[in-house]
């Protein structure tokens, strides 16, 4: 039988060779050979307000040479807790710039998540922005002193000045307001405006020097921050370029995927900043505003998931939005529907690319051909300088067995250096040098790789990740709850819901709708649970411990009418 990494080598429809190489390169060297070369050019486009190579150049520099005022340096951490607006990228930029390392924080985070998330990292500055419940959230961790400092920019003010004038009349009693006097508070364009013109130069080695800790579940369904140096970003943008033969200079990308996402950050924000491109960045999904801004900008790509096309489908203007300019749209976080793509192609005439990667390969693992054979249901093709292989589910040292789908692993640019403050983990989730991935796949015929399953627990929301563990944290601090397992069930939009079923004490009175009343208000909206079950006894395996598997496999069943 034909050995199954043979097939996508010798049958690969990528336009360069999958065993290119890709020279050591820092996000600032990146940058600032994308400003040389167009800088008059427009890098973003935000609500119709643009910004210039140049100009950012100018942002970063200056926003570079405050944190260093500040004693921000090589190695510190900087948290961004933002939406898409401009301040991110002047943020993202100006912290690598002086080798300080981003930790991205997720705006749909509690408050004792980020708190968690912060400790972890070391993380004691955060760059936000003055929307009410970011600025909210931010300002409790000042005052827990969970951090030191928080650096605030205005949302209004990157708007055009009509859109301002309105967004502060009828926004004006919703806009957190900096507290005047307290040091700790810092505007950040006023801290860019004092700053010096340039920043003091900084030794940064690609390869070794880290850029990210992006948090991540990992193969354990427990968050942990996947290190990701300068190369390893820099590589997986030059990846996901080399396989689309048509990107050019005034490629126009619609930034409706979160930023703080390694999906946006790859494949919204570096790969459009090397090619010299423009984003058009909103600051949330919203179906309508989408289509209003590709007719707008003229956009030639599309990022996103699943449930955001199945969104824009679902849309009354789909049918009367001018897609004209739109090359392809990029599908990951989770699996795409056949009939989804097939109906989103046929609305718009642009063509949709199915990929897969995760937090630790940087964002971008595998995709499926631009010009080659589109694949519908797989996940492609390793991106050029990718190595992929099957190995044994049981026993990760052996080869998956011929014919049998086994755990992908891989190894190349992009592959994470480890997860921070945990040096212990490189045994589990790296194998004689590889990162396994905790999905398990078959490679076809035609050399196209199917993900059929997966070993970690996590739950794919609308590409998001959702750890049970988090919530049934949260079910156990309830006196009632005695036991508590959360599962994914199917979803017919976002892919996957969690679901939680839970045994009470003995004693106890209440019913799952009161339980399940008690805990979403205190979960991220994407891990809000559809229902809470209550159990006479949940299933344990043959030593003692509590079993996911046969609540999966019953919620699949009714899933499936059987």
């Amino acid at each position: 039988m034909t050995d199954p990494e043979s097939l996508w080598r010798s049958a690969y429809a990528h336009p360069n060779p999958w065993d290119v190489t890709f020279a050591p390169l820092t996000i600032p060297d990146m940058l600032a050979a994308s400003i040389a070369r167009t800088p008059n050019a427009p890098i973003t486009d935000f609500m119709g307000a643009r910004i210039s190579y140049a100009r950012l150049g100018t942002l970063v520099d200056r926003f570079a040479a405050a944190l260093q005022t500040m004693g921000i340096g090589k190695g510190d951490r900087v948290g961004l807790f933002l939406p898409n607006v401009p301040d991110y990228l002047i943020a993202y930029y100006g912290t690598l710039k002086i080798g300080a390392i981003i930790v991205n924080m997720s705006p749909l985070y509690t408050v004792d998540e980020l708190a968690e998330q912060l400790a972890d990292s070391g993380t004691r500055i955060i760059v936000t922005v003055d929307v009410p419940m970011l600025y909210k959230n931010a300002y409790s961790l000042l005052r827990q002193c969970v951090i030191d400092r928080m650096i605030v920019g205005s949302l209004s003010g990157w708007l055009p000045p009509v859109k301002r004038t309105l967004f502060r009349l009828f926004k004006r009693s919703d806009i957190a307001i900096v507290e005047r006097g307290d040091t700790k508070i810092i505007p950040l364009m006023g801290m860019i405006e004092t700053a010096p013109a340039k920043s003091t130069p900084i030794d940064i080695d690609p390869e070794r020097d880290i850029a990210l800790i992006q948090y991540t579940g990992g193969t354990t369904g427990t968050p942990k921050g996947a290190i990701l140096t300068h190369q390893n970003l820099t590589a997986n943008a030059r990846q996901v370029n080399s396989i689309d033969p048509k990107i050019e200079p005034d490629d126009r990308i619609v930034g409706a995927l979160p930023f703080f996402h390694v999906f946006a950050n790859t494949c919204v924000l570096n790969r459009t900043i090397l090619a010299g491109g423009m984003i058009a960045m909103l600051p949330r999904f919203e179906a309508g505003a989408v289509l209003k801004t590709i007719a707008r900008v003229k956009a030639t790509a599309l990022p996103g998931v699943p449930t955001m096309y199945q969104a824009l489908l679902d849309h009354s203007d789909i049918g009367k939005t001018d897609f004209s300019s739109l090359r392809f749209c990029i599908s990951g976080g989770a699996p795409l529907p056949a009939e989804v793509k097939a109906r989103f192609e046929a609305a718009t005439g642009a063509t949709v690319i199915e990929g897969y990667g995760l937090t630790e390969s940087s964002g971008v693992l595998t995709s499926n051909p631009y010009l080659g054979r589109n694949k519908s249901g797989t996940i492609g093709q390793p991106v050029p300088g990718t190595y992929i292989k099957l190995v044994d589910r049981e026993d990760p040292t052996k080869p998956a067995p011929a014919g049998e789908p086994g755990e992908i692993v891989f190894t190349g640019p992009q592959a994470m250096q480890g997860y921070w403050g945990k040096p212990e983990s490189g045994s589990e989730n790296f194998i004689d040098g590889a990162v396994r991935t905790g999905d398990v796949g078959l490679i076809d015929e035609d050399g196209y790789i199917c993900i059929v399953d997966r070993l970690k627990d996590m739950i794919a929301v609308g590409g998001f990740k959702v750890f049970p563990s988090t919530i049934e944290k949260r079910l156990y601090a309830n006196d009632a709850v005695k036991e508590a397992l959360v599962i994914g069930i199917p979803d017919a939009y976002s892919g996957e819901k969690p679901k939680a079923f839970v045994t009470l004490m003995e004693g106890a009175n209440i019913d799952g709708h009161e339980l399940l009343s008690w805990l979403n208000p205190q979960l991220g909206k994407h891990e809000r649970v559809v229902a809470v079950e209550i159990r006479e006894a949940l299933p344990k395996t043959l030593v003692g411990k509590l079993s996911r598997k046969e609540l999966v496999a019953e919620e699949r069943m009714k899933a499936s009418g059987a």
